[in-house]
C-alpha cells in the first residue's frame, strides 16, 4: 500500500507489480494492467465512496492538488486530475458492465478490461 510520508512511493505492492509482470501479455498490455492497478489503488485510498458521489471530485482534485504541490505546477495537478478522473470513469463504467464494486476490482479484471479494449482497437 502507499506510504502517505513518501509522495513518491508506489500505491501497490511489489506482489502485484510482480503478478503482472508473469501475465502471459504483450509489454505495451502489461504497463496499462500497471497503470490501471496504480489508478485504482490511488481512487481506493482517496475515498471508499461511490465514484459518481459530488465528494469524490472534490477529494480527487484536493489529492491531486496535494500531489502536485511538489512540483509547484497547476497545469500538472489539473491533467493529473483528468486523467484521473477520465480513469475512474472508465473503471467505474467496466465494474458496473462486469456486477462489481469499483473496491472490489482485482487484477484479474484489469486484465479483462485491457484485453477488451485491445480488441476494440
Amino acid at each position: 500500500m502507499s506510504n502517505q510520508s513518501d509522495p513518491f512511493s508506489n500505491p501497490i505492492n511489489i506482489k502485484n507489480i510482480q503478478a503482472i509482470d508473469c501475465l502471459d501479455l504483450p509489454t505495451m498490455q502489461k504497463h496499462h494492467v500497471r497503470i490501471l492497478a496504480h489508478c485504482l489503488q490511488i481512487l481506493k485510498t482517496i475515498t471508499a465512496e461511490n465514484i459518481y458521489q459530488s465528494s469524490f471530485k472534490n477529494q480527487l482534485r484536493e489529492w491531486c492538488e496535494n500531489q502536485s504541490k511538489q512540483f509547484d505546477d497547476k497545469k500538472f495537478s489539473e491533467l493529473f486530475y483528468k486523467q484521473l478522473e477520465s480513469t475512474a470513469n472508465k473503471l467505474n463504467t467496466f465494474s458496473q458492465k462486469i456486477g462489481k464494486n469499483i473496491q472490489d476490482l482485482d487484477i484479474k479484471d484489469l486484465v479483462l478490461l485491457v484485453e477488451q479494449d485491445q480488441e476494440s482497437i
